[in-house]
């Protein structure tokens, strides 16, 4: 009789948990996965980032056939009504189909699905309901959830969450979205194409905290010009709700006078927190710090042994495809391979219109390094975007300025989070501008803008 129910028990399901589970059922270890949700997929697949990025698609091809964009193109529309309902069914559509995709990956590598919520007994014993689990390995990838706001109470009604705001029953006149970070843009988006009027509030100065500085007044410039106003160094103060309609009382983020914005709903999206509570982590003499976070050393071990930790519970972006690869690596490390991360090389996107991508260090922090040099393309000189009518934006890479490594590239257009797979890849190869510069690129494509970028790092553009 084996010592213990499993090899392997991941608690949480979601990018890393799910990938970390099937990896190490691969490898022939006796894998389970512990999920409380009556879906698999965590917070991604089932309300965060497959079902904005369904509503985002489908909210840009409404507003592409209102506003008469296509007329130019030779496409004339009569009249164009939304059905919400349908659009919003078309997602739960998407969701569920990939969501089962998981249940069906666990059944073909026989990871058993442990139903119901994970609390530790010990290092390696799991309560998850009614039942006792043993393992000899346990990973920690729970995921992330909204930081809440003090003193603003969400219904999910009025007062939403990313949660609630794919959930909206109803164009809201007037949307006040809290926070200008990545989630609260791109949600912001999805309603304004509806024909929501929408405010930004964000406390910092600038739009998307911790990308690259021009990235970030240019991202301000596009969304204006798209309608959206943008309230930088503003705080919120309170949100009141009556008769289904919120105050909204802000005020100047240095101190000033109050003012208040009336609106039909509001969207709280001040970033996420670490799913750590109720774990019984004490039970096992795991301390989180600080900010909630688990801390492991390189491979993925915390300082509780066989219990390990990935994605958002530990330090590093909140991103899904951290967490995927964290959860390859964990796995292969389990088994006794070498699973490897790294995390200087992880892309970023917000998938608004036009897409905003970036990998490695931003500008600024290139410069604390050291002397840097800079290629910047618009992508108003790019054939296919000037084909299509769709040049707004630019790539810029950043490299050494003696070994030519290439150290960042930050995209704005509309195809920016598939473009900025190639210089992640370079990047993970080490390469230099001049590698880049050299490769040659399909014409016409958007990608040859990383090319001119590249070319320009070494002072020689050509269609500039």
């Amino acid at each position: 009789m084996a010592e213990y129910d499993f090899d392997v028990l991941v608690i949480g399901s979601g990018p890393g948990g799910y990938v970390a589970a099937i990896r190490a059922a691969q490898l022939g270890l006796r894998t389970g996965c512990v999920e409380s949700r009556e879906t698999l997929g965590g917070t991604c697949l089932n309300v965060g980032c497959i079902p904005s990025k369904a509503l985002l698609n489908a909210s840009e091809l409404f507003h592409e056939a209102a506003s008469g964009a296509l007329a130019k193109h030779g496409v004339k529309l009569g009249s164009v009504e939304l059905d919400l309902p349908a659009m919003m069914a078309d997602k739960d559509k998407a969701v569920k189909g990939l969501t089962g995709g998981i249940e069906f990956l666990f059944k073909k590598n026989k990871v058993e699905w442990v139903k119901g919520l994970g609390t530790f007994v010990d290092a390696h014993t799991v309560q998850v309901g009614e039942r006792k689990v043993t393992a000899k390995n346990v990973v920690i990838a729970t995921g992330s959830s909204v930081t809440p706001l003090p003193g603003v109470a969400i219904d999910q009604k009025v007062v939403v969450d990313s949660t609630g705001a794919i959930a909206l029953e109803k164009v809201p006149e007037h949307l006040v979205v809290i926070g200008g970070g990545v989630i609260g843009l791109e949600l912001g988006s999805v309603w304004q194409r509806l024909g929501a009027k929408v405010t930004v509030v964000e406390f910092l100065d600038q739009l998307l905290p911790g990308m690259d500085g021009e990235v970030r007044k240019e991202a301000a410039k596009i969304f204006k010009k798209q309608g959206m106003e943008i309230k930088l160094s503003t705080k919120v103060t309170g949100v009141a709700v009556n008769g289904g309609k919120a105050t909204v009382t802000v005020e100047p983020a240095a101190g000033g006078a109050a003012e208040t914005i009336e609106a039909d709903a509001v969207l709280v999206s001040i970033g996420r927190k670490p799913n750590t509570d109720g774990l019984g982590l004490d039970k096992i003499g795991l301390a989180t710090n600080q900010r909630g976070q688990i801390e492991t050393d390189h491979s993925f071990r915390t300082t509780v042994d066989g219990v390990w930790a990935i994605g958002d519970v530990i330090p590093g972006p909140m991103l899904a495809h951290k967490a995927e690869d964290e959860g390859i690596a964990v796995a292969e490390n389990i088994a006794g391979l070498t699973g490897i991360v790294n995390h200087d090389v992880i892309p970023s996107v917000v998938y608004t219109h036009p897409e905003i991508a970036g990998v490695g260090l931003t500008e600024e922090q290139a410069k604390e390094r050291g002397e840097v040099k800079v290629g910047k393309f618009p992508m108003a000189g790019n054939s296919r975007a000037k084909a299509i009518d769709d040049t707004v934006g630019w790539v810029k890479v950043i490299a050494d300025a003696k070994t030519d490594r290439v150290l960042g590239a930050w995209i704005i257009t509309s195809v920016a989070g598939t473009m900025i797979a190639q210089v992640a890849q370079a990047m993970e190869f080490g390469a230099t501008s001049e590698d880049i510069a050299y490769t040659c690129h399909a014409h016409p494509t958007h990608s040859e803008a990383i090319k001119e970028a590249a070319m320009g790092v070494l002072g020689k553009p050509i269609h500039i």
